[in-house]
């Protein structure tokens, strides 16, 4: 059989891609050189495999890629593709789904979809070796380390299915050259992860404690918190009753339950200190930042993708590569640091927050209001709509000072450390409540109460419009009008027209229903991965 294109390590020598975070799991230094002749010999080898296998799964956001979390945004209705006036438009081609605003970038999700597969060959990998060695009496451990392994590749192809519907579906450490997958033979799979992760991983109910060395690892709550946004998404968009027949709905909300009953998890009492930026004041006299921010390993926080400051251009690749681009276009304002100035948000995601909703300015930098439009220069931001995402966003000190400098390489591109919170606990509480939890309207509240609110009649048009002030700027969004049918995505993401500025100049952003439904919602396949297949892998409608 030919052999597949990936760009995968194939390990002469085991990649493991070991990195180090402060006082925490993953912290794993290797005393030898690895090699798949010496290695998977002892229970210690598969700990340190499955760090091997974390590392991966940071690597498909930090390896200078189109990132998942910066693609979900530019495609739904809360940012434009921004950025600088004079830079190429391949963030406009995904906002607008529309080839001919970037007519030779046709191979904007290559390295994503390297990244995606190399992470899915280590996990595989791992779970080829595990009868390699004896494990009796630690069955529980063989079933954790199998558990966690197969939720995160679960998580990597659930990303994978949802950017482009149809994927080759690997589960062998191979390159083989195999054909795409339907989908439903991809979330069969997923679903069967995420439920032997549910079932077999038996780490305790979250406490602050446990958090502080374990923050960034899954969890039985995260795989089943997980299985629910899976769950919601495939009958959702594929109009089936259950997931391939692996769970249903009933199964789905029990779990969900659970991670409520039994998890340990609660609501970060005020919204605003979920996020760095949004619970940060300057202090210019001390040049310092006063934080109230929660911290990592919250009690809201069910699964966090780890990053740290240790990258560098030597082969470390460790650090948050895409939030360099949400910071102000080439510019800081205290505490907003400086960076390329994508995904500036869309006026009306911003008008969309209830007057009294704490959520608003925890969310949103309103440029104006905030003084910050006196700090940037206009003529080199594209697409300027005078609001922009603060939950993730460098942080910089009040001289302008940027907050990684001092810390590793200090590189504001690579060395940014912020985390990104995959699943929270509220997403679980509003997941319950749109399955039809006996105590959907006490979730509903909780949540809302939490912002400010008051109680408001729980439907399937209240959860959804909640969800897009709960999670705005989270990545959740566009997932979430899509699972709604195309055409419920297509015309709210054409509704985003609006005028802008771009390079201090009027320009009026036109996002068409006819852009979007040609191609289903679904990304590129990867031009040069067609190539390399042989023209095995097939492109997506709408892409040709």
């Amino acid at each position: 059989m030919n052999k597949i294109k990936l760009n995968i390590l194939t390990f002469g020598m085991l990649s493991l891609g070991l990195f180090s975070c402060s006082e925490s799991f993953l912290d794993v230094e290797p005393e030898t050189s690895i090699f798949d002749s010496n290695f998977y010999k002892t229970e210690a080898d598969f700990e340190m495999a499955l760090v091997g296998c974390y590392d991966g799964y940071q690597r498909t956001t930090s390896d200078g890629g189109t990132a998942f979390y910066v693609a979900s945004e530019l495609l739904s209705d809360e940012c434009f593709g921004g950025a600088g006036a004079g830079d190429d438009r391949n963030n406009q081609l995904l906002d607008r789904f529309d080839l001919s605003q970037a007519p030779s970038y046709n191979d904007i999700f290559n390295e994503t979809w390297k990244s995606y597969y190399a992470g899915i060959f280590r996990c595989n990998k791992l779970l080829a070796k595990l009868d390699d060695i004896s494990w009796e009496g630690k069955e529980d451990t063989r079933n954790r380390i199998e558990g966690e392994t197969r939720y995160l590749r679960a998580l990597l192809y659930f990303d994978l299915a949802r950017l482009f519907n149809k994927v080759p579906l690997l589960l062998e450490p191979t390159t083989d050259n195999v054909p795409q997958s339907e989908p439903a033979a991809i979330y069969k799979i997923i679903g069967e992860d995420l439920k032997f992760a549910a079932e077999n991983i038996n780490q305790p109910a979250y406490s602050p404690s446990w958090a502080a060395t374990n923050d960034g690892r899954a969890t039985q709550w995260a795989a089943k918190a997980v299985l629910g946004r899976v769950f919601l998404f495939y009958t959702g968009y594929y109009g089936t009753a259950d997931l391939e027949g692996v769970v249903d709905k009933a199964y789905v909300l029990a779990g969900l339950e659970n991670v409520i009953g039994e998890g340990g998890f609660s609501l970060v009492s005020e919204y605003k200190n979920l996020w760095e930026a949004a619970s940060t004041t300057p202090v210019p006299e001390d040049n310092t930042l006063v934080s109230t921010w929660a911290g990592r390993g919250n009690s809201e926080a069910v699964f966090t993708q780890k990053f740290n400051y240790t990258s560098d251009y030597n082969g470390n690749v460790d650090g948050n590569r895409w939030l360099v681009m949400m910071g102000l276009r080439e510019t800081t304002s205290s505490p907003y640091g400086y960076g390329w100035g994508l995904c500036t948000v869309n006026p009306k995601t911003a008008q969309s927050f209830d007057t009294d909703d704490q959520r608003k300015t925890a969310s949103v930098i309103d440029m104006v209001s905030e003084g910050v439009i006196e700090d940037v220069d206009l003529s080199k931001w594209r697409e300027y709509t005078g609001y922009c995402n603060k939950k993730y966003i460098p942080l910089a000190l009040p001289d302008g000072t940027y907050i990684v400098d001092g810390l590793g390489e200090g590189d504001n591109q690579i060395s940014q450390f912020q985390d990104f919170i995959v699943m929270r606990y509220s997403d679980v509480l509003l997941m319950a409540a749109e399955l039809g939890s006996a105590k959907a309207q006490t979730y509903f509240d909780e949540v809302r109460g939490r912002a400010g609110l008051g109680t408001k009649t729980v439907t399937k048009e209240a959860i959804m419009a909640e969800r897009r002030v709960e999670f705005a700027f989270e990545g959740i969004r566009y997932w979430d009008l899509l699972r709604q049918g195309i055409d419920v995505a297509a015309t709210a993401i054409a509704e985003s027209n609006t005028e802008v500025l771009s390079a201090n100049v009027s320009d009026f952003i036109t996002i068409t229903e006819a852009n979007i439904k040609k191609t289903n919602g679904f990304m590129q396949i990867p031009n040069t991965q067609i190539t390399l297949s042989n023209g095995v892998l097939k492109q997506n409608a709408g892409w040709e």
